[in-house]
């Protein structure tokens, strides 16, 4: 990848966060230089899933830096600090519907808005049960935006959750590949069973 300076940040989808930091891990691996973001919940609340401080811990040791945990931290990305992309990985459905209106009330949301007035890409890595109901809309008016560029996803539980999609973490590196080229990764709706690389068209 030519892409050097990335913004990772991390919603509060807790049961996927785990995948996430894997590819985050990778992207440090591979030499990127991370600014790592939180949005108010991923920050500060326990779950069954791990605790709080463990997880910025892990962020802060695999990025080397300082969490951005708050509005004015996330205000000056754009203007004064910028970005090659932005990752929202994990990206929960209110985040989603929040970047599809157009609201700035998390340090997420604001990365974002201050990310995107520079043109570059931004990379959304969606964990939401409500993907094919109240916000399949908010996923059709962002994928029709400049710049905006969808990890795959797949059902990850279509008996028990049938509207719930989860994005492919693994394919996180070709979805930024890609979007470094102004290309979306496809299909962008996997089949719970296809193991197989998404390509660009």
């Amino acid at each position: 990848m030519k892409i050097k300076k990335i913004g990772y940040a991390v919603c509060g989808s807790f049961c996927t966060i785990g995948q996430s930091l894997e590819q985050l891990d990778r992207l440090a691996g591979n030499g990127c230089d991370i600014l790592p973001i939180m949005s108010y919940n991923a920050y500060s609340i326990n779950s069954r899933f791990g605790k709080a401080a463990d997880i910025r811990a892990r962020i802060s040791d695999i990025c080397g830096k300082p969490i951005v945990r708050t509005i004015t931290g996330a205000e000056p990305i754009g203007p004064r600090v910028k970005l090659d992309m932005l990752l929202i990985s994990p990206c929960t459905g209110n985040t989603l519907a929040k970047l599809a209106a157009g609201i700035t009330d998390t340090p997420v949301t604001m990365a974002a808005k201050a990310h995107m007035r520079n043109g570059k890409p931004l990379v959304i890595a969606l964990a939401t049960n409500d993907a094919l109901s109240a916000n399949l809309k908010n996923i059709g008016k962002l994928m029709e935006k400049k710049n905006v560029f969808f990890v795959p996803m797949v059902q990850d539980d279509p008996q028990k959750k049938p509207n719930s999609m989860v994005a492919r973490f693994d394919l996180l590196p070709e979805a930024v590949e890609a979007a470094e080229k102004g290309i979306q990764l496809r299909p962008v709706f996997l089949t719970p069973e296809s193991n197989t690389s998404g390509e660009t068209a």
